[in-house]
């Protein structure tokens, strides 16, 4: 009778593999996992440990540069290496990395020996054009190489770290109502602590307005690295003068303000006084125009006319013939003519005769003359600039020295030095107030970094938090483990086992015999070879590595 074999069927798969759970537990169950679990699992710990140590041992990492190129990354890292400075390069990224408290070192390292070498720009960018490229291609590697060569021009300004420049050159057109301007935006990060006066941000504008053809000063936009506008918008209207006007203020104060620093730091030491200054400057721009008339005038044109009499001729000749007919005239008579008018309408003063001179003209009867005369004029025009002081008020506040205090007298002599050098003027009302008081204690710590701020407290708090990390795993974890192994071994009470016996405190556990550990105490306690053999093989069953050594000392002693 033959049996025809059947394929299994899924269902029929052994039970371990169909659920993994089960294997897992059965291999976890075998004695020999059992023995090694506490020692792999205080190995682990002790790996947890260490991964936590490294993690928080390491320093804070802080990128130095990205974007690099494989040569200026080779010649940096080998820079560094040389200068005892760690980097990592990021596989991701590319960026390189050093640690967060070394960042500042390496930055002056590379900036002293010039790198990370630059990129070729400026008009140098003109040289890499390969042949054929478009128009508009060449147009933007022109804008390209403008753009460079003005920032690099302005980080020539000393206050001026770097700077970056925007030109925004629309195409020329045709049509005169489609033409646009050039506009330029300037971004520039300054020095630590310094700032850009108005003078030299209006000589930035100046500058990018005169590299750029038709591009006017009023299109050029500066910004700094904190996102303030610093050109600022109708710069010579009504905004300007006024921002002008404060600055004049702001110097007047520090002129004085000064002055009065450089008068009492030899009398009093530095750091005795303080001194503040409000001066009240006349900021009104005025202008004023006379005009002066001369009261005596000089003739500028004369017109008129003169009547004679007619009706008296001129005398008919006589006399006897053949005498002289020359005779001399008749003695002139005076007559006063009649009144003409002059230039304004007032009657002319009558002609007086000069002696020797020729006599008026009897036949002339009257005349009227208009005459015009120029007066003399003076036109005056003053203008008074803004900046003068209308008011001054001192404040100047002396330390009183150790357990002394200062004499009226010696500080009626400091005001009178005070007024002497800023210039005191009782017609301006001008105030000047010297007092002498006991300023507060400060602390020496308060002038230097607070404890806090350190650059060792947080390499500190990190290394204290991996030792402190690794602490509790020792102590919560390994020794626990530890402790309870050597417990076990201690606690544990040997069993004899007969032929046929079961062994005592043993049993089936899943299927297999749990013997308990025999001690040589048991071993001398048998009575019976039977009980002394079994427990042989019990102690050489639990102490595999004991017996072997007891079995090594046997044959040593025979051997002697």
């Amino acid at each position: 009778m033959s049996t025809a074999l059947a394929p299994a069927s899924p269902s029929a798969l052994p039970e371990k593999f169909a659920n993994p759970l089960l294997q897992i537990k059965g291999m976890l169950a075998q004695p020999a996992v059992r023995r090694s679990l506490p020692m792999a699992m205080l190995v682990a710990l002790i790996g947890a440990a260490a991964l936590a140590w490294m993690t928080f041992a390491t320093p804070t990492q802080k990128t130095l540069f990205t974007g690099l190129t494989d040569a200026d990354k080779q010649a940096v890292t080998s820079a560094l290496t040389q200068a005892n400075i760690t980097s990592k390069i990021d596989e991701g990224t590319g960026a390189l990395t050093v640690n967060e408290d070394q960042f500042s070192k390496a930055r002056m390292l590379l900036a002293g020996q010039g790198l990370p070498k630059q990129a070729p720009g400026g008009y140098a960018i003109l040289d890499q054009l390969p042949m054929g490229v478009s128009r508009a291609v060449e147009g933007e590697r022109l804008r390209q190489a403008r753009e460079t060569e003005l920032a690099r021009s302005i980080e020539d300004i000393d206050a001026v770290a770097e700077a970056r420049v925007h030109l925004a050159m629309p195409e020329a057109s045709v049509f005169v109502r489609d033409n646009a301007a050039p506009s330029a935006s300037v971004v520039v990060k300054l020095q630590g602590g310094r700032a850009l006066s108005q003078a030299q941000v209006q000589s930035i504008v100046n500058l990018v307005a005169s590299s750029v053809p038709g591009m006017k000063p009023e299109s050029v936009t500066i910004v700094d690295q904190m996102g303030a506008l610093l050109s600022k918008p109708g710069a010579g209207g009504v905004d300007g003068d006024n921002d002008a006007r404060l600055e004049m203020q702001r110097k007047t104060e520090d002129k004085v303000r000064q002055q009065l620093v450089q008068l009492l730091t030899p009398l009093v030491g530095a750091g005795n006084f303080t001194a503040e200054v409000q001066a009240d400057i006349n900021l009104d721009q005025t202008q004023a125009t006379r005009e002066t008339y001369d009261k005596a005038g000089t003739l500028r044109a004369e017109t008129g006319n003169w009547v004679g009499n007619q009706a008296n001729g001129p005398a008919t000749p006589g006399g006897i013939p053949g005498a002289l007919s020359n005779t001399p005239p008749p003695a002139s008579q005076l007559q006063t003519p009649q009144p003409a008018n002059g230039a304004s309408g007032a009657p002319a003063a009558a002609p007086t005769p000069v002696a020797g001179g020729p006599a008026p003209n009897p036949n002339k009867q009257s005349d009227s003359f208009q005459r015009a005369y120029d007066l003399g004029k003076e036109v005056s025009v003053t203008r008074q600039a803004p900046g003068s002081v209308k008011r001054l008020s001192v404040a100047v506040l002396l330390r009183d020295p150790d357990k002394t205090r200062r004499t009226a007298m010696e500080i009626g002599q400091i005001t009178d030095l005070v007024k002497s050098a800023v210039g005191f003027d009782q017609a301006r009302q001008d105030q000047v107030t010297v007092i002498s008081r006991k300023f507060a204690e400060t602390s020496a710590d308060a002038d230097g970094p607070a404890w806090y701020d350190n650059a060792w407290l947080p390499v500190l708090a990190r290394n204290g938090t991996a030792i402190l990390i690794a602490l509790l795993v020792l102590l919560l974890g390994v020794r626990p483990l530890a402790k309870g192994l050597m417990k076990k071994r201690e606690d544990a009470t040997p069993a004899l086992a007969g032929p046929g016996a079961t062994p005592v405190g043993g049993g089936e556990t899943d299927g297999i015999t749990v013997h308990e550990a025999v001690s040589l105490d048991r071993l001398e306690a048998s009575q019976t070879v039977d009980d002394r053999i079994g427990a042989v093989r019990g102690f050489t069953r639990d102490n595999p590595a004991r017996a072997a050594l007891a079995i090594r000392d046997m044959i040593k002693a025979d051997a002697k």
